[in-house]
């Protein structure tokens, strides 16, 4: 085995994840008013009412189809009936439209921040590097799938035999780089972007995909009351030099406390 081999498909891997959970928890221990995705609503809205949701609930769905094809042994899903054909169609077609939705949704939040002026100067640098990484392995993605999935082979590439299990053993921590000799090219590519991605996650306004308002619904309400109220009960002294006065609200005289 060469050494290329297991540098490409041992070593980075690892250097990657590293760097994404030691950035992470970096990030969340000095970083964490910056712990958001700087939301530019207030600039542009109808863009975003269109291109946002395509986008997150796109990735939503590409993220659980990963998830079951690439954690999910083989032998599980076909024990419990779920063959071979019914996965390739579901895998294939289905990832293609969620593929397609986050296309299209990233590609309208792109098209957003590059011509709306506000939301333009906003935009960093970190933001631009991000929107390359992260449109770079959904591109690499749908080809690989277009290539070898619908325009290749009839039963496409089962890449279950393969990637599959190569990347179960990283987390296994039991390295098999040689499941990784045959995959087409475009496989390789996307799985080198995406880890790359992952790379620099925690340094820019992705890490909000980790953030869930859970204590939401818990939390105790905020009380507000008026400073009229709180003069009524006591709860407030009123501040030298100002007295209540009759005339309608925002419209108090101050007094003079010269002597």
């Amino acid at each position: 085995m060469s050494a290329g081999t297991i540098l490409l498909w041992v070593v980075f891997p690892y250097v990657a994840m590293a760097v994404f959970v030691v950035g992470l928890i970096w990030r969340y221990r000095y970083d964490k008013f910056g712990w958001t995705t700087r939301s530019s609503e207030l600039y542009e809205k109808n863009i975003l009412r269109l291109g946002s949701p395509l986008f997150h609930f796109g990735i939503i769905f590409v993220g659980l189809g990963h998830f079951m094809g690439l954690l999910i042994p083989k032998d599980w899903t076909e024990a419990v009936g779920f063959k071979e054909v019914a996965y390739h169609f579901v895998a294939t077609y289905m990832g293609s439209i969620a593929g397609l939705m986050t296309i299209v949704g990233l590609a309208l939040l792109i098209y957003r921040r590059r011509v709306t002026g506000p939301v333009f100067l906003a935009t960093t640098r970190v933001d631009k590097l991000m929107y390359v990484l992260l449109a770079v392995p959904i591109l690499l993605g749908m080809w690989a799938t277009v290539q070898t999935q619908i325009l290749g082979d009839a039963h496409g590439y089962d890449y279950r035999e393969t990637i599959s299990p190569w990347l179960r053993s990283l987390l296994y921590f039991q390295p098999m780089p040689e499941l990784m000799a045959d995959v087409p090219l475009p496989f390789k590519l996307h799985i080198t972007a995406a880890f790359l991605l992952f790379m620099i996650w925690p340094f820019t306004r992705l890490v909000h995909a980790f953030s869930a308002p859970v204590q939401y619904s818990t939390r105790p309400y905020i009380v507000y009351r008026s400073r009229d109220d709180e003069r009524a009960h006591g709860t407030r002294e009123p501040r030298p030099g100002w007295e209540p006065s009759t005339a309608p609200r925002g419209r108090r005289r101050p007094t003079s406390t010269k002597s």
